[in-house]
């Protein structure tokens, strides 16, 4: 339907000697548009052949707008069909049919699959959007912008220490204008709201998580379950993902520490970690700046204290004394499971690609039986390499290694930061003629700017003239 606009018309038709009526008059942007070409050709300001262009009407039907405008004003130029009944419009008998076997059976359907079903099982072949009005005018539906907001309704604390922890990361100014930005990795725990671990870290990036999560599980042991948001850290958020098991590095290593791992649906679901950023964002900020803090290494160093008062001030106590942390067990290596793991085949040169980089394997008879294989690279947090084969480490070593960030790479919000440090860093190892606004690339002037003086590098074609004393 063409949306309607109020637009008001003052009538050639004066009623006293001060009074003029004013009449409201609703048309469609077409109608409106139509009425102001129209004005203008009456005052003299448009031509015909040019407002026939503009409405794209012939001059015949021009002429016949300008008389009904001159003789009715406005309201000739309505649509004569505006509140009168469709031609086209479904008998009466028809609605009232498809609204009885709504209310009737499928009372708490949506307009979509109510048509499918009336079509499908009564042989009434209604379109969505029409049984959509006819529903939302008989109150059977509503329509989405009258819908009331979903609420967010608390949730109950879990009873027991170590039960549910909540993680999440914060990219803020923490230094404010003494460093960068960078983000903090927060460990709260659900039923006590006390901070279990900070960390600051240059990015949210599965490798600071598992350096964090590393020191968590040393200081207080295997929680239940852990607590996030859909960020690709904890969730494989690609539904055309090629290959895998389905779960993410992240997810992997808590498996093999029997540790669960569960993604709230939106972050009021994880409001005590999102509460406790914003008191963070506040506090803490405070708290570096009278401490003189201002990197990230002296942070995490004076961090544990904070966090000790931070919790007497605002933890509370769990509902169950039980601690449900379990102690590290003997068969979990952290070194080997907080890793980044992934396969690669072994060509017949017995090389492998991986990040860039060409593995070169030692070419002993393990390996040679290993051609057309799939050994494991192992990445650790600390930047260790290892080729493994059934958990059986193979001699290699690196061929090639480049460094840099290639074009189009697609980069997550969240390391954007990160990579941008990077290509600075980059940027400026280059040398001075491959470096954009550097000195030694700056042209030199031509003889128009400086007569006498060399042009690109050219010696001058005649001695440059002494300079008068």
């Amino acid at each position: 339907m063409t949306p309607l606009c109020k637009v008001e018309v003052t009538l050639p038709r004066v009623l006293g000697s001060r009074e003029v009526a004013v009449a409201v008059v609703s048309m469609s942007k077409q109608e409106f548009s139509r009425l102001e070409v129209l004005l203008r050709v009456q005052s003299g300001g448009l031509r015909v052949t040019d407002a026939c262009a503009l409405i794209e009407l012939r001059r015949r039907q021009v002429f016949r707008l300008l008389r009904g405008l001159k003789q009715d004003g406005a309201t000739s130029l309505l649509s004569k069909h505006r509140g009168k009944p469709s031609n086209h419009r479904l008998p009466t008998a028809v609605r009232t049919l498809a609204l009885s076997l709504v209310r009737e059976r499928y009372a708490d359907f949506g307009p979509t699959l109510a048509a499918e079903k009336l079509a499908a099982q009564h042989g009434c072949t209604i379109s969505r959007e029409t049984l959509r009005g006819w529903m939302i005018a008989d109150g059977l539906w509503t329509d989405r912008r009258h819908r009331l907001p979903s609420p967010h309704q608390p949730r109950r604390r879990r009873e027991c220490l170590g039960e549910l922890v909540q993680i999440d990361g914060s990219e803020h100014a923490w230094f404010e204008d003494r460093g960068g930005m960078c983000t903090l990795l927060a460990f709260v725990d659900d039923a006590t709201s006390r901070l279990m671990q900070l960390r600051f870290v240059a990015s949210e990036s599965a490798f600071d998580y598992f350096r964090t999560t590393r020191a968590y599980l040393e200081q207080h042991g295997k929680p239940v379950a852990f607590y996030s948001d859909k960020h690709g850290v904890f969730r494989v958020n690609a539904k055309d993902a090629v290959g895998g098991d389905g779960i993410t590095q992240f997810g992997g290593a808590l498996s093999a520490l029997n540790i669960d791992i569960i993604c709230a649906n939106s972050p009021q679901a994880k409001g005590w970690v999102e509460r406790a950023f914003g008191t963070l964002q506040d506090r803490l900020v405070k708290e570096l700046r009278l401490a003189g803090v201002s990197s990230i290494a002296a942070a995490n160093a004076w961090l544990p204290g904070f966090i000790t008062a931070h919790n007497a001030r605002f933890g509370r106590e769990p509902a169950n004394a039980k601690d449900l942390h379990r102690p590290l067990a003997l068969a979990d290596d952290l070194d080997e499971i907080l890793a980044w793991r992934e396969e690669r085949t072994v060509t017949h040169n017995l090389t492998l690609h991986y990040d860039r980089m060409m593995l070169l394997l030692e070419p002993t008879p393990l390996a040679r039986g290993l051609v057309r294989k799939k050994v494991e690279v192992v990445n650790y947090p600390d930047g260790r390499f290892a080729v493994q084969f059934n958990g059986t480490a193979l001699g290699f070593k690196l061929f090639d290694k480049i460094q840099t960030v290639q074009p189009g790479d697609i980069v997550d919000n969240k390391r954007l930061s990160a990579v941008l440090e990077q290509v600075k860093a980059q940027q400026a190892a280059y040398p001075p003629c491959q470096q954009r606004g550097h000195a030694a690339r700056r042209r030199p002037p031509n003889n128009l700017e400086a007569p006498g003086l060399p042009s690109k590098g050219r010696p001058p074609r005649h001695g440059v003239a002494a300079a008068p004393a």
